[in-house]
């Protein structure tokens, strides 16, 4: 693969009992050039106050400040409250201190942001799944302060959420209300949704599948980025995708000419650069 082609997965974990860099370093033997690292909870770090957010988020720069040593990838970081975890957090010390303890660990991603230890906030959202009405407002209370951090740190969020026919239109809604460039609102996961009427303006990240990457070019638009969510698990070594899907897909779109060099550019480097290099 031409190292002129940049070929980007704009989600990857990194666990510290995975296998990390070496994981890394076969994607970047594939062709990868570059990643946005995010951050999830770590089995090493019990989440039980707001503070611990910030000793998970350093697990996270600990294995950056590796992969940048050890390879010439690109790392881009986002890290941020796993919204997920308001459930548990609910059910263990009830939902008010629960929304305190999210909300701490968004103002202090945000403050890392500010000091320039990431560049992103994520992955931050709601559940995915059927949540109390309870639950679900409160997510978006702290999804909504999570859009106004980054109003306010101009940065991207990385949203971990539900994908349904209304999610985007949502998405912009609360992008709207924080006051936040909906551009600057990125999907993770997202289904192949491209065009402007099925984005509502929010960047889409798709999974790299060759269904999902099919359809998404197909609508003729080239705004939108891949990824794999590599979760970087010993005992499910290719969850969620095998790190090294992405060049992959990038060299078969190279060979075969399905899409072109200049919108390879676009999609790998033109808009993760605009969202993480602002």
């Amino acid at each position: 693969m031409s190292e002129k082609v940049p070929v980007y997965d704009n989600h990857i974990h990194m666990s510290p009992s995975g296998r990390n860099i070496d994981a890394l370093k076969e994607f970047q033997a594939a062709g990868g050039t570059g990643l946005t690292l995010v951050t999830l909870p770590y089995q090493e770090v019990r989440i039980t106050c707001g503070e611990d957010f910030s000793t998970s988020y350093d697990i996270t720069y600990r294995l950056a400040e590796r992969a940048r040593e050890e390879t010439d990838l690109e790392v881009n970081i986002a890290v941020g409250p796993y919204p997920v975890l308001m459930v548990p957090l609910a059910e263990a010390y009830g939902l008010e201190r629960a929304e305190e303890i999210m909300m701490k660990g968004m103002e202090d991603a945000a403050r890392d942001v500010s000091e320039g230890r990431a560049v992103a906030i994520g992955e931050i959202g709601r559940p995915h799944f059927p949540v109390s009405e309870d639950i679900w407002d409160a997510s978006n209370r702290v999804l909504l302060r999570g859009m106004e951090l980054a109003r306010e740190n101009d940065c991207p969020v990385i949203i971990h959420c539900e994908s349904d026919e209304n999610t985007d239109r949502s998405l912009a809604e609360l992008a709207d209300e924080a006051g936040l460039d909906r551009g600057l609102v990125v999907k993770h996961s997202s289904p192949p949704w491209v065009t402007d009427e099925e984005t509502h303006g929010v960047m889409p990240s798709i999974p790299a599948s060759k269904g999902n990457l099919k359809e998404a070019v197909s609508k003729g638009t080239d705004r939108f980025m891949i990824e794999t969510d590599y979760i970087d698990d010993l005992s499910k070594p290719n969850m969620i995708m095998p790190v090294t899907t992405v060049p992959k897909k990038v060299a078969a779109w190279l060979a075969n000419g399905q899409v072109p060099v200049e919108s390879i550019h676009r999609i790998c480097g033109d808009i993760p650069d605009s969202l993480y290099k602002r």
